[in-house]
């Protein structure tokens, strides 16, 4: 399946490209001549190929501080016949924590992993990782969707929490996830669900009592921006959610910062950042209202998929319609970290201490977004490149202090 290779090479791809117009159905080449950028700008940056995918697309990925590598390759978009959750062993994909439970099985769905998307490790260095219990062309089974704990140490699962009605509904697309370890007896986890239909929130989970609840399912914070347009490989691709043409929905890429404090989120198809405090967003007594007016908007970011901090609380964001990787710096200010046009659908992002790792799934070229044509070419990508130290702090130029989405004490 996956082959580890740390050198960068290249792949190879169609140089041509049909015309394309909003009047007829979406087609994207099998991509360019290398090198060659859809938007006419030019490569920046650059990164190693940690590991290339012939299989399945990678979405979620994770990296302990002793260096092992966890990937998933979610089955909601392609139910595909390998493991859902892998760790990079030798270079090849390894089922974990077992074959019996990432691989497809007849045991129960609550027994098993189905479709792993989003995944962290904690501060106690175990694997969290948010199970969307969706296979393509079948209905979401009971005890499918979850959360679930596993520790490195031991190769074993010790939290396995099943989300339920009404914090789960029947069309939910359970994203990604952070936990705070500082609220709640065994911690907290915040989950995204995108949504495959229209009621996309956030899912609040107590990890010692298993409950969870569904909140801000009325918020613009969390809701797809209606009109939304983006540019994707030089096409144009509006949010048109009974005709899918570009990968879309609610709340999406989610992150933490490092004291546990304020959880940062946004929508898919949306450019906007926000924020909230996480001692309010735990608190079970915490209504809508009063989670809503907690929320904090922190300015644009582009269309992101993928956010995560490094440990000097700095930003990391994926952008699929520029094929880069953005950092947000403490005082707001954004840099461009790479742009290269491999970086199709940039998604699962995973800031170590010392890389911050990527991988590149090409859903924008999915079937479903291509007028039923497959526009995929693999191999699919996994990729890091170098966190540097922060430079010292410069004060901000007085211009700055009136920019909006600057955060301020």
């Amino acid at each position: 399946m996956g082959v580890l290779d740390l050198k960068r090479r290249h792949f190879l791809r169609s140089a041509s490209v049909a015309p394309i117009s909003l009047a007829a159905p979406f087609a994207i080449s099998a991509a360019k001549a290398e090198g060659n950028q859809d938007n006419g700008t030019e490569p920046y940056g650059s990164f190693e190929e940690v590991a290339r995918f012939e299989g399945p697309g990678p979405s979620g990925i994770a990296v302990l501080p002793n260096g092992r590598i966890f990937v998933g390759f979610p089955r909601h978009a392609v139910d595909h016949k390998g493991a859902t959750l892998g760790e990079l062993v030798g270079g090849e994909v390894v089922p974990y924590p077992s074959a019996g439970i990432s691989l497809p099985s007849t045991a129960s769905p609550a027994e098993c992993l189905v479709s792993v998307h989003g995944m962290t490790v904690d501060r106690q260095g175990r694997l969290w990782l948010i199970d969307d219990g969706k296979r393509a062309g079948h209905p979401l089974q009971p005890g499918a969707a979850k959360v679930v704990c596993i520790d490195p140490a031991t190769n074993t699962i010790v939290h396995n929490v099943v989300l339920k009605v009404p914090a789960l509904l029947p069309d939910s697309h359970m994203n990604d996830l952070r936990v705070s370890l500082s609220h709640g007896s065994e911690g907290t986890v915040f989950v995204t669900d995108s949504s495959f239909g229209t009621k996309p929130g956030l899912v609040v989970v107590d990890v010692g009592s298993g409950k969870a609840r569904r909140v801000l399912t009325q918020s613009s914070a969390i809701l797809p921006e209606a009109g939304f347009l983006a540019i994707v490989e030089g096409v144009p691709r509006q949010y048109l959610p009974k005709h899918p043409q570009l990968v879309s929905g609610g709340v999406d890429g989610i992150a933490i910062t490092k004291d546990e404090k304020t959880l940062y989120f946004a929508p898919l198809t949306s450019r906007k950042l926000y924020s909230i405090p996480v001692d309010i967003l735990s608190d079970p007594t915490s209504d809508d209202k009063k989670l809503e007016a907690a929320i904090r908007y922190e300015g644009e970011k582009g269309v992101a998929d993928g956010l995560d901090f490094d440990s000097h609380d700095r930003l990391y964001t994926t952008n699929y319609e520029h094929d880069c990787i953005l950092r947000r710096n403490v005082d707001g200010s954004f840099e461009l970290m790479l742009r290269d046009p491999r970086a199709l659908s940039p998604d699962g992002i995973f800031a170590a201490s010392d890389y911050v790792y990527c991988t590149f799934g090409q859903w924008n070229r999915l079937a479903s977004f291509n007028e039923g044509h497959d526009m995929r070419v693999p191999p699919y990508l996994l990729v890091r490149f170098p966190i540097e130290a922060p430079q010292p702090y410069n004060a901000l130029p007085e211009s700055a202090e009136e920019k909006p989405g600057i955060p301020r004490d």
